[in-house]
Protein backbone atom coordinates (compact mmCIF):
# COMPACT_ATOMS: atom_id res chain seq x y z
CA UNK A 1 0.00 0.00 0.00
CA UNK A 2 2.83 2.41 0.88
CA UNK A 3 4.56 1.63 -2.42
CA UNK A 4 1.37 2.36 -4.36
CA UNK A 5 0.95 5.77 -2.75
CA UNK A 6 4.64 6.52 -3.24
CA UNK A 7 4.27 5.86 -6.98
CA UNK A 8 1.21 8.08 -7.15
CA UNK A 9 3.05 10.92 -5.38
CA UNK A 10 6.11 10.60 -7.64
CA UNK A 11 4.05 10.63 -10.83
CA UNK A 12 1.94 13.52 -9.61
CA UNK A 13 5.09 15.45 -8.71
CA UNK A 14 6.54 14.84 -12.16
CA UNK A 15 3.38 16.10 -13.87
CA UNK A 16 3.26 19.11 -11.54
CA UNK A 17 6.84 20.10 -12.42
CA UNK A 18 6.11 19.82 -16.16
CA UNK A 19 2.95 21.92 -15.86
CA UNK A 20 4.71 24.54 -13.73
CA UNK A 21 7.56 24.88 -16.20
CA UNK A 22 5.09 25.20 -19.06
CA UNK A 23 3.07 27.90 -17.28
CA UNK A 24 6.21 29.78 -16.33
CA UNK A 25 7.43 29.74 -19.92
CA UNK A 26 4.09 31.04 -21.23
CA UNK A 27 3.97 33.77 -18.60
CA UNK A 28 7.50 34.93 -19.33
CA UNK A 29 6.88 34.85 -23.07
CA UNK A 30 3.73 36.97 -22.65
CA UNK A 31 5.57 39.45 -20.43
CA UNK A 32 8.35 39.86 -22.98
CA UNK A 33 5.80 40.38 -25.72
CA UNK A 34 4.11 43.17 -23.77
CA UNK A 35 7.38 44.89 -22.86
CA UNK A 36 9.23 44.33 -26.12
CA UNK A 37 10.48 47.33 -28.04
CA UNK A 38 11.56 47.45 -31.71
CA UNK A 39 15.27 47.67 -30.84
CA UNK A 40 15.22 45.16 -28.00
CA UNK A 41 17.75 42.36 -28.68
CA UNK A 42 17.80 40.67 -25.29
CA UNK A 43 18.22 36.90 -25.28
CA UNK A 44 15.25 34.89 -24.01
CA UNK A 45 15.64 33.10 -20.69
CA UNK A 46 16.85 29.52 -20.50
CA UNK A 47 13.54 27.91 -19.54
CA UNK A 48 11.57 29.41 -22.43
CA UNK A 49 14.25 28.41 -24.93
CA UNK A 50 14.24 24.80 -23.71
CA UNK A 51 10.43 24.70 -23.86
CA UNK A 52 10.50 26.14 -27.38
CA UNK A 53 12.95 23.47 -28.54
CA UNK A 54 10.92 20.77 -26.78
CA UNK A 55 7.75 21.88 -28.61
CA UNK A 56 9.67 21.76 -31.88
CA UNK A 57 10.72 18.17 -31.19
CA UNK A 58 7.17 17.21 -30.23
CA UNK A 59 5.76 18.63 -33.47
CA UNK A 60 8.37 16.83 -35.56
CA UNK A 61 7.82 13.48 -33.87
CA UNK A 62 4.03 13.67 -33.87
CA UNK A 63 4.00 14.45 -37.59
CA UNK A 64 6.38 11.59 -38.29
CA UNK A 65 4.88 8.60 -40.07
CA UNK A 66 7.36 6.34 -38.29
CA UNK A 67 5.83 7.24 -34.92
CA UNK A 68 2.32 6.44 -36.13
CA UNK A 69 3.36 3.10 -37.64
CA UNK A 70 5.41 2.10 -34.61
CA UNK A 71 2.67 3.11 -32.18
CA UNK A 72 0.10 1.13 -34.16
CA UNK A 73 2.33 -1.96 -34.15
CA UNK A 74 2.99 -1.72 -30.41
CA UNK A 75 -0.71 -1.29 -29.67
CA UNK A 76 -1.55 -4.30 -31.86
CA UNK A 77 1.07 -6.44 -30.09
CA UNK A 78 -0.19 -5.40 -26.64
CA UNK A 79 -3.80 -6.06 -27.63
CA UNK A 80 -2.86 -9.47 -29.05
CA UNK A 81 -0.95 -10.35 -25.88
CA UNK A 82 -4.13 -9.70 -23.89
CA UNK A 83 -6.72 -11.13 -26.29
CA UNK A 84 -4.99 -14.40 -27.25
CA UNK A 85 -4.70 -15.80 -23.69
CA UNK A 86 -8.32 -14.86 -23.02
CA UNK A 87 -9.39 -16.56 -26.26
CA UNK A 88 -7.44 -19.70 -25.50
CA UNK A 89 -8.72 -19.78 -21.95
CA UNK A 90 -12.29 -19.67 -23.19
CA UNK A 91 -11.74 -22.67 -25.48
CA UNK A 92 -12.25 -26.08 -23.87
CA UNK A 93 -10.79 -28.89 -25.95
CA UNK A 94 -12.26 -32.24 -25.00
CA UNK A 95 -9.91 -35.21 -24.78
CA UNK A 96 -11.22 -38.57 -25.99
CA UNK A 97 -10.16 -41.58 -23.95
CA UNK A 98 -10.67 -45.11 -25.26
CA UNK A 99 -11.07 -48.03 -22.86
CA UNK A 100 -10.17 -51.63 -23.72
CA UNK A 101 -11.07 -54.60 -21.49
CA UNK A 102 -12.74 -52.48 -18.78
CA UNK A 103 -16.20 -51.04 -18.47
CA UNK A 104 -16.12 -47.31 -19.31
CA UNK A 105 -18.37 -46.51 -16.34
CA UNK A 106 -15.78 -47.84 -13.89
CA UNK A 107 -13.18 -45.32 -15.12
CA UNK A 108 -15.47 -42.35 -15.77
CA UNK A 109 -14.95 -40.80 -12.35
CA UNK A 110 -11.16 -41.21 -12.45
CA UNK A 111 -10.98 -39.75 -15.96
CA UNK A 112 -13.08 -36.72 -14.98
CA UNK A 113 -10.95 -36.03 -11.91
CA UNK A 114 -7.81 -36.12 -14.05
CA UNK A 115 -9.42 -33.76 -16.58
CA UNK A 116 -10.48 -31.28 -13.88
CA UNK A 117 -6.99 -31.24 -12.41
CA UNK A 118 -5.58 -29.82 -15.67
CA UNK A 119 -8.54 -27.58 -16.54
CA UNK A 120 -9.96 -29.55 -19.47
CA UNK A 121 -12.76 -32.00 -20.24
CA UNK A 122 -12.62 -35.67 -21.24
CA UNK A 123 -14.96 -38.15 -22.94
CA UNK A 124 -14.74 -41.92 -22.36
CA UNK A 125 -15.55 -44.42 -25.13
CA UNK A 126 -15.36 -48.21 -25.28
CA UNK A 127 -13.11 -49.91 -27.82
CA UNK A 128 -13.68 -53.56 -28.85
CA UNK A 129 -10.02 -54.57 -29.00
CA UNK A 130 -6.44 -53.40 -28.69
CA UNK A 131 -6.08 -53.31 -32.48
CA UNK A 132 -9.17 -51.12 -32.79
CA UNK A 133 -7.83 -48.73 -30.17
CA UNK A 134 -4.47 -48.49 -31.93
CA UNK A 135 -6.18 -47.77 -35.25
CA UNK A 136 -8.24 -45.04 -33.56
CA UNK A 137 -5.05 -43.54 -32.17
CA UNK A 138 -3.48 -43.57 -35.63
CA UNK A 139 -6.52 -41.84 -37.15
CA UNK A 140 -6.56 -39.41 -34.18
CA UNK A 141 -10.14 -40.23 -33.28
CA UNK A 142 -8.71 -41.16 -29.87
CA UNK A 143 -6.21 -39.09 -27.90
CA UNK A 144 -5.40 -41.76 -25.34
CA UNK A 145 -6.28 -45.39 -24.63
CA UNK A 146 -6.44 -47.30 -21.32
CA UNK A 147 -5.55 -50.96 -21.95
CA UNK A 148 -6.97 -53.51 -19.45
CA UNK A 149 -6.52 -51.02 -16.61
CA UNK A 150 -2.79 -51.84 -16.80
CA UNK A 151 -1.20 -49.24 -19.08
CA UNK A 152 -1.87 -46.14 -21.17
CA UNK A 153 -1.12 -45.84 -24.87
CA UNK A 154 -0.74 -42.67 -26.93
CA UNK A 155 0.34 -41.88 -30.46
CA UNK A 156 3.47 -40.27 -28.99
CA UNK A 157 4.39 -40.54 -25.33
CA UNK A 158 4.84 -37.07 -23.71
CA UNK A 159 8.37 -36.02 -22.90
CA UNK A 160 9.47 -34.53 -19.59
CA UNK A 161 9.32 -30.99 -21.00
CA UNK A 162 5.93 -31.38 -22.73
CA UNK A 163 3.45 -29.03 -21.03
CA UNK A 164 0.51 -29.42 -23.42
CA UNK A 165 -2.97 -30.13 -22.03
CA UNK A 166 -2.90 -33.68 -23.39
CA UNK A 167 0.48 -34.41 -21.79
CA UNK A 168 -0.64 -33.03 -18.43
CA UNK A 169 -3.87 -35.00 -18.63
CA UNK A 170 -2.00 -38.25 -19.45
CA UNK A 171 0.31 -37.81 -16.46
CA UNK A 172 -2.60 -36.99 -14.16
CA UNK A 173 -4.69 -39.94 -15.40
CA UNK A 174 -1.74 -42.31 -14.99
CA UNK A 175 -1.29 -41.13 -11.41
CA UNK A 176 -5.03 -41.38 -10.67
CA UNK A 177 -5.22 -44.94 -12.04
CA UNK A 178 -2.14 -45.91 -10.06
CA UNK A 179 -3.70 -44.54 -6.87
CA UNK A 180 -6.96 -46.39 -7.56
CA UNK A 181 -5.09 -49.63 -8.16
CA UNK A 182 -3.12 -49.22 -4.92
CA UNK A 183 -6.34 -48.58 -2.99
CA UNK A 184 -7.92 -51.72 -4.41
CA UNK A 185 -4.87 -53.79 -3.50
CA UNK A 186 -4.96 -52.36 0.03
CA UNK A 187 -8.49 -53.71 0.45
CA UNK A 188 -10.21 -50.37 1.01
CA UNK A 189 -13.98 -50.33 0.70
CA UNK A 190 -15.96 -47.86 -1.39
CA UNK A 191 -16.65 -45.51 1.54
CA UNK A 192 -12.96 -45.28 2.40
CA UNK A 193 -12.05 -44.70 -1.22
CA UNK A 194 -14.71 -41.97 -1.45
CA UNK A 195 -13.30 -40.31 1.66
CA UNK A 196 -9.79 -40.29 0.22
CA UNK A 197 -10.94 -38.82 -3.09
CA UNK A 198 -12.88 -36.11 -1.25
CA UNK A 199 -9.76 -34.58 0.26
CA UNK A 200 -9.14 -30.85 0.19
CA UNK A 201 -5.72 -29.39 -0.45
CA UNK A 202 -4.21 -27.28 2.32
CA UNK A 203 -4.11 -23.51 1.67
CA UNK A 204 -0.80 -22.00 0.60
CA UNK A 205 0.00 -18.63 2.21
CA UNK A 206 2.53 -16.09 0.95
CA UNK A 207 5.15 -14.40 3.11
CA UNK A 208 5.29 -11.47 0.68
CA UNK A 209 8.77 -12.31 -0.58
CA UNK A 210 8.12 -15.17 -2.97
CA UNK A 211 7.00 -15.26 -6.61
CA UNK A 212 3.83 -13.30 -7.23
CA UNK A 213 0.67 -14.76 -8.76
CA UNK A 214 0.66 -15.27 -12.50
CA UNK A 215 -1.52 -12.23 -13.39
CA UNK A 216 0.97 -9.91 -11.71
CA UNK A 217 3.87 -11.69 -13.38
CA UNK A 218 2.16 -11.40 -16.76
CA UNK A 219 1.58 -7.67 -16.26
CA UNK A 220 5.17 -7.17 -15.12
CA UNK A 221 6.50 -9.06 -18.15
CA UNK A 222 4.32 -6.99 -20.48
CA UNK A 223 5.65 -3.78 -18.92
CA UNK A 224 9.26 -4.95 -19.28
CA UNK A 225 8.75 -5.78 -22.96
CA UNK A 226 7.12 -2.41 -23.70
CA UNK A 227 9.92 -0.58 -21.84
CA UNK A 228 12.55 -2.40 -23.90
CA UNK A 229 10.84 -1.71 -27.23
CA UNK A 230 10.26 1.97 -26.49
CA UNK A 231 13.77 2.59 -25.16
CA UNK A 232 15.27 1.01 -28.27
CA UNK A 233 13.00 3.08 -30.49
CA UNK A 234 13.52 6.47 -28.87
CA UNK A 235 17.24 6.07 -28.26
CA UNK A 236 17.63 5.42 -31.97
CA UNK A 237 15.58 8.53 -32.73
CA UNK A 238 17.74 10.71 -30.50
CA UNK A 239 21.01 9.42 -31.92
CA UNK A 240 19.88 9.70 -35.56
CA UNK A 241 18.24 13.09 -34.97
CA UNK A 242 21.40 14.62 -33.54
CA UNK A 243 23.51 13.07 -36.30
CA UNK A 244 21.21 14.41 -39.05
CA UNK A 245 21.25 17.92 -37.58
CA UNK A 246 25.03 17.79 -37.47
CA UNK A 247 25.56 16.51 -41.01
CA UNK A 248 22.99 18.89 -42.55
CA UNK A 249 24.62 21.90 -40.86
CA UNK A 250 21.29 22.81 -39.27
CA UNK A 251 23.08 22.66 -35.94
CA UNK A 252 25.24 25.65 -36.88
CA UNK A 253 22.13 27.76 -37.42
CA UNK A 254 20.58 26.58 -34.17
CA UNK A 255 23.71 27.18 -32.12
CA UNK A 256 23.88 30.74 -33.38
CA UNK A 257 20.73 31.45 -31.35
CA UNK A 258 20.76 28.96 -28.48
CA UNK A 259 23.35 27.32 -26.28
CA UNK A 260 24.31 23.65 -26.73
CA UNK A 261 23.00 22.71 -23.29
CA UNK A 262 19.63 24.32 -24.06
CA UNK A 263 19.43 22.52 -27.40
CA UNK A 264 20.17 19.05 -26.06
CA UNK A 265 17.90 19.61 -23.03
CA UNK A 266 14.98 20.66 -25.22
CA UNK A 267 15.49 17.68 -27.51
CA UNK A 268 15.55 15.25 -24.58
CA UNK A 269 12.47 16.77 -22.91
CA UNK A 270 10.48 16.97 -26.17
CA UNK A 271 11.06 13.36 -27.18
CA UNK A 272 10.51 12.36 -23.54
CA UNK A 273 7.06 13.94 -23.60
CA UNK A 274 6.20 11.90 -26.70
CA UNK A 275 7.50 8.78 -24.93
CA UNK A 276 5.25 9.31 -21.90
CA UNK A 277 2.26 10.06 -24.14
CA UNK A 278 2.82 6.84 -26.08
CA UNK A 279 3.21 4.86 -22.85
CA UNK A 280 -0.05 6.35 -21.55
CA UNK A 281 -1.84 5.36 -24.75
CA UNK A 282 -0.50 1.80 -24.45
CA UNK A 283 -1.72 1.48 -20.86
CA UNK A 284 -5.13 2.91 -21.75
CA UNK A 285 -5.54 0.47 -24.65
CA UNK A 286 -4.35 -2.45 -22.50
CA UNK A 287 -6.84 -1.65 -19.75
CA UNK A 288 -9.67 -1.17 -22.24
CA UNK A 289 -8.96 -4.41 -24.12
CA UNK A 290 -8.53 -6.31 -20.87
CA UNK A 291 -11.85 -5.04 -19.58
CA UNK A 292 -13.70 -5.84 -22.82
CA UNK A 293 -12.26 -9.33 -23.22
CA UNK A 294 -12.16 -10.26 -19.54
CA UNK A 295 -8.54 -11.33 -19.93
CA UNK A 296 -6.68 -12.60 -16.89
CA UNK A 297 -3.42 -10.96 -18.03
CA UNK A 298 -4.35 -7.71 -16.27
CA UNK A 299 -6.93 -9.15 -13.90
CA UNK A 300 -5.71 -8.84 -10.33
CA UNK A 301 -2.71 -6.76 -11.31
CA UNK A 302 -1.95 -4.04 -8.82
CA UNK A 303 -1.94 -0.46 -10.14
CA UNK A 304 1.47 -0.16 -8.51
CA UNK A 305 2.91 -2.49 -11.16
CA UNK A 306 1.64 -0.35 -14.03
CA UNK A 307 2.69 2.88 -12.33
CA UNK A 308 6.12 1.41 -11.63
CA UNK A 309 6.56 0.42 -15.27
CA UNK A 310 5.64 3.93 -16.49
CA UNK A 311 7.86 5.63 -13.90
CA UNK A 312 10.88 3.49 -14.67
CA UNK A 313 10.31 3.89 -18.39
CA UNK A 314 10.58 7.65 -17.88
CA UNK A 315 13.64 7.29 -15.62
CA UNK A 316 15.31 4.90 -18.06
CA UNK A 317 14.59 7.22 -20.96
CA UNK A 318 16.11 10.27 -19.28
CA UNK A 319 19.16 8.27 -18.23
CA UNK A 320 19.93 6.80 -21.65
CA UNK A 321 18.83 9.81 -23.71
CA UNK A 322 21.80 11.90 -22.63
CA UNK A 323 24.21 9.10 -23.56
CA UNK A 324 22.74 8.60 -27.03
CA UNK A 325 22.54 12.36 -27.67
CA UNK A 326 26.23 12.73 -26.87
CA UNK A 327 27.00 9.71 -29.05
CA UNK A 328 25.03 11.21 -31.94
CA UNK A 329 27.19 14.34 -31.78
CA UNK A 330 30.30 12.23 -32.31
CA UNK A 331 29.30 10.51 -35.58
CA UNK A 332 28.55 11.66 -39.11
CA UNK A 333 27.37 8.59 -41.05
CA UNK A 334 24.76 5.93 -40.45
CA UNK A 335 27.30 3.11 -40.31
CA UNK A 336 29.17 5.00 -37.62
CA UNK A 337 25.93 5.53 -35.72
CA UNK A 338 25.18 1.80 -35.77
CA UNK A 339 28.68 0.97 -34.56
CA UNK A 340 28.31 3.42 -31.67
CA UNK A 341 24.73 2.46 -30.80
CA UNK A 342 25.37 -1.27 -30.37
CA UNK A 343 27.71 -1.11 -27.35
CA UNK A 344 25.49 1.53 -25.77
CA UNK A 345 22.48 -0.78 -26.21
CA UNK A 346 24.15 -3.76 -24.52
CA UNK A 347 23.07 -2.74 -20.98
CA UNK A 348 19.49 -2.37 -22.25
CA UNK A 349 19.53 -5.81 -23.86
CA UNK A 350 21.14 -7.43 -20.81
CA UNK A 351 18.73 -5.81 -18.36
CA UNK A 352 15.75 -6.82 -20.51
CA UNK A 353 16.75 -10.49 -20.85
CA UNK A 354 17.79 -10.82 -17.20
CA UNK A 355 14.56 -9.22 -15.98
CA UNK A 356 12.45 -11.64 -18.03
CA UNK A 357 14.33 -14.56 -16.48
CA UNK A 358 13.88 -13.20 -12.97
CA UNK A 359 10.11 -12.81 -13.31
CA UNK A 360 9.77 -16.60 -13.25
CA UNK A 361 12.76 -17.51 -11.07
CA UNK A 362 12.07 -19.47 -7.89
CA UNK A 363 14.16 -17.11 -5.74
CA UNK A 364 15.63 -13.64 -5.98
CA UNK A 365 19.41 -13.57 -6.05
CA UNK A 366 21.70 -10.92 -4.62
CA UNK A 367 22.79 -9.98 -8.15
CA UNK A 368 19.18 -9.19 -9.05
CA UNK A 369 18.83 -6.81 -6.09
CA UNK A 370 22.12 -5.10 -6.94
CA UNK A 371 21.18 -4.65 -10.61
CA UNK A 372 17.84 -3.16 -9.54
CA UNK A 373 19.74 -0.17 -8.11
CA UNK A 374 22.12 0.35 -11.03
CA UNK A 375 20.65 2.95 -13.43
CA UNK A 376 21.50 1.05 -16.67
CA UNK A 377 19.48 -2.03 -15.59
CA UNK A 378 17.09 -0.58 -12.99
CA UNK A 379 14.32 0.26 -15.54
CA UNK A 380 13.86 -3.49 -16.06
CA UNK A 381 14.83 -5.11 -12.74
CA UNK A 382 12.98 -2.77 -10.38
CA UNK A 383 9.55 -3.29 -12.05
CA UNK A 384 10.27 -7.04 -12.00
CA UNK A 385 10.83 -6.87 -8.22
CA UNK A 386 7.69 -4.77 -7.80
CA UNK A 387 5.73 -7.40 -9.74
CA UNK A 388 6.96 -10.05 -7.34
CA UNK A 389 6.36 -7.89 -4.24
CA UNK A 390 10.05 -8.28 -3.43
CA UNK A 391 10.84 -4.62 -2.74
CA UNK A 392 9.64 -2.32 0.03
CA UNK A 393 8.63 1.30 -0.41
CA UNK A 394 11.86 2.71 0.99
CA UNK A 395 13.95 0.43 -1.25
CA UNK A 396 11.93 1.59 -4.24
CA UNK A 397 12.42 5.24 -3.24
CA UNK A 398 16.15 4.64 -2.77
CA UNK A 399 16.34 3.23 -6.30
CA UNK A 400 14.57 6.31 -7.69
CA UNK A 401 16.94 8.66 -5.83
CA UNK A 402 20.02 6.79 -7.04
CA UNK A 403 18.75 6.86 -10.62
CA UNK A 404 17.95 10.59 -10.51
CA UNK A 405 21.33 11.47 -9.02
CA UNK A 406 23.11 9.37 -11.63
CA UNK A 407 21.05 10.96 -14.42
CA UNK A 408 21.94 14.48 -13.27
CA UNK A 409 25.66 13.64 -13.17
CA UNK A 410 25.46 11.89 -16.54
CA UNK A 411 23.55 14.82 -18.07
CA UNK A 412 26.29 17.27 -17.10
CA UNK A 413 28.94 15.02 -18.61
CA UNK A 414 26.93 14.31 -21.77
CA UNK A 415 26.26 18.02 -22.28
CA UNK A 416 30.00 18.71 -22.21
CA UNK A 417 30.64 15.95 -24.75
CA UNK A 418 27.81 17.23 -26.95
CA UNK A 419 29.13 20.78 -26.78
CA UNK A 420 32.66 19.79 -27.75
CA UNK A 421 31.73 17.29 -30.48
CA UNK A 422 28.65 18.68 -32.22
CA UNK A 423 30.57 21.11 -34.47
CA UNK A 424 33.34 18.71 -35.43
CA UNK A 425 32.75 17.59 -39.02
CA UNK A 426 34.70 15.61 -41.56
CA UNK A 427 35.46 12.61 -39.39
CA UNK A 428 34.15 10.68 -36.44
CA UNK A 429 35.03 12.22 -33.09
CA UNK A 430 36.90 9.91 -30.73
CA UNK A 431 36.41 9.83 -26.98
CA UNK A 432 40.07 10.62 -26.38
CA UNK A 433 39.73 13.75 -28.51
CA UNK A 434 36.86 14.96 -26.35
CA UNK A 435 38.72 14.38 -23.09
CA UNK A 436 41.91 15.86 -24.49
CA UNK A 437 40.11 19.03 -25.50
CA UNK A 438 38.47 19.18 -22.08
CA UNK A 439 41.83 19.84 -20.49
CA UNK A 440 42.86 22.63 -22.87
CA UNK A 441 40.15 25.03 -21.80
CA UNK A 442 39.58 26.16 -25.39
CA UNK A 443 36.19 27.24 -26.61
CA UNK A 444 34.65 24.39 -28.59
CA UNK A 445 33.62 26.51 -31.53
CA UNK A 446 37.01 27.99 -32.31
CA UNK A 447 39.05 24.95 -33.44
CA UNK A 448 36.37 22.52 -34.47
CA UNK A 449 34.31 24.08 -37.27
CA UNK A 450 35.30 22.76 -40.66
CA UNK A 451 36.00 25.36 -43.32
CA UNK A 452 33.31 25.64 -45.97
Amino acid sequence: MKLRWLLVVLLAGLLSVVRRLSRRARAQRSARTRRAEPGDRRRPDRTSVICLIARREIRERVRSRALLVTSALILLVVAAAIIIPAHNRGRTTSITVGVVGVAPASLAGTVQRAAQSVGTTAHVSSEPSLAAAERALQHKSLDLAVIDDQRLEMLAAPGPTDTSSLAQFARSLAAQLGIARAMAQAGLNNQQISTLYGYRALPIASTGHGPSPSPRNATSILGIIVTFVMLQQYMGWILMGVMEEKTSRVIEVLLSSVRPLQLISGKVLGIGAVTLAQAGAIIAVALLVGELTGSSVLHGASPAIMASSVLWLALGYFFYSWVFAAAGAMVERQDQAQAVAFPLSLPIIFGYVYALVQTSATSISLLTKVLAYLPPTAPFLMPALVGRHAVSWWEFLLGVVVDLASTVALARLAAKVYERAILRTGTRVRWRDVWKERGTGEHPKAPVTKAL
